[in-house]
């Protein structure tokens, strides 16, 4: 129980000390001459792309913006929806080819037409259901300049409706503030400290080319982090950074979509099967287990239990003050957080092992 408690303060004082060394954006940032790019890969977006088009068209500071939407073999009214709100629309029919995932592949065709005509100095990635501020793309291009970065993922506001979303969609964050040194996986070219949300990517295009691009991922499912990790391993420096300001997204609507979405992805999150174990082991250690002390224990079992506790909740607290999310009462709920994370890691390896995994109709590896 001691142990548990003591990492547990040890995580809460490392989000503190993260939080206070995270690259964040200048709020009213330079204006960028540079060839800008934003490709969005959409599939089924009729309800969120026409508005995603409407944020880029009041982008301010970037008079060299382009923007490129591949409608994604949709059924709905996704490619019209792309076409009014103003982008440059090519659709792909069918499913990728053999060894890509739809994303990837999405991605790696949006990266060929950039090149096409006026080649960009920077590539954007962006997931349509994101908003974002006027000056998001500047800024996020100003950070990765002035930080020499050939990657930075500006981590946007996860907004959560739903009690499932609110207990879950926060760890993302919550994940790399309290376990990745910042200041030392920036400087690092440690594929391992990579961290990279795939909802808005801002890249070098020399530098994104020069590893392959979408192309050196294709297979994978998690290819935000992939990429980054492709980036570190030709020599090139990458970062999360505060988006808090920049953009937000609604990444899933409800129970079922929670379940769904992280279904496809956390079989992978941790590299295998006993990689998922021993971190779920440890976070039952240190969120899980000091809760428990607190509640059921006695005498300095409980103590210590409070004391574990406690430190959860404030590196939850800390996470979501960086996020711009709410902190309280989802804070205390960090173990049952925990819990849910849990039960769909096992929900994920159970559906990877049959097969049985698909995301927006198609069939997952």
């Amino acid at each position: 129980m001691r142990a548990g408690a003591l990492l547990a303060v040890a995580g809460a004082v490392h989000a503190r000390t993260n939080r206070r060394l995270l690259r964040r954006p200048l709020a009213a940032p330079p204006r960028c001459d540079e060839q800008v790019t934003v490709c969005v890969p959409a599939r089924d977006e009729e309800r969120t792309v026409g508005l995603l088009l409407g944020d880029l068209r009041r982008q301010v500071g970037v008079p060299r913006l382009r923007v490129l939407v591949l409608d994604d073999d949709s059924t709905d009214a996704t490619a019209a929806r792309a076409r009014a709100g103003g982008a440059q629309v090519t659709s792909s029919h069918g499913p990728p080819a053999p060894g890509w995932l739809g994303k990837p592949a999405a991605c790696h065709r949006l990266a060929e037409l950039a090149r096409e005509g006026r080649t960009p100095d920077v590539l954007v990635f962006v997931d349509a259901d994101v908003r974002l501020a006027p000056h998001a793309v500047a800024a996020s291009v100003e950070l990765l300049r002035r930080h020499r970065l050939a990657l930075v993922s500006p981590w946007p506001t996860q907004l959560a409706g739903s009690v499932a979303e609110r207990l879950v969609q926060p760890l993302q964050q919550w994940s790399w503030l309290t376990t990745l040194p910042l200041r030392v996986a920036e400087f690092s070219r440690r594929p391992s400290l990579a961290a990279a949300n795939g909802q808005l990517l801002v890249v070098d295009a020399a530098a994104y080319a020069g590893v392959g691009g979408h192309g050196a991922v294709a297979a994978e499912v998690v290819e935000d982090v992939a990429l980054a990790r492709a980036l570190r391993r030709a020599g090139h420096r990458t970062a999360p950074a505060d988006g808090s300001t920049l953009a937000r997204c609604r990444m899933y609507d409800g129970a079922r979509e929670v379940r769904d979405g992280y279904g496809k992805s956390l079989w992978t999150a941790f590299g295998s099967p006993a990689g998922s174990a021993a971190v779920l082991a440890l976070l039952g250690l240190t969120q899980v287990l000091p809760a428990v002390a607190a509640l059921a224990g006695s005498g300095r079992t409980r103590a210590w239990g409070l004391l574990g506790w406690a430190a959860g909740a404030d590196s939850r607290a800390t996470a979501a003050r960086t996020a711009g999310t709410p902190g309280w009462p989802d804070s205390v709920a960090q173990p049952v957080s925990v819990l849910v994370l849990a039960a769909l890691t096992v929900h994920s390896h159970r559906g990877h092992r049959r097969g049985a995994l698909t995301w927006k109709g198609r069939q997952l590896p």
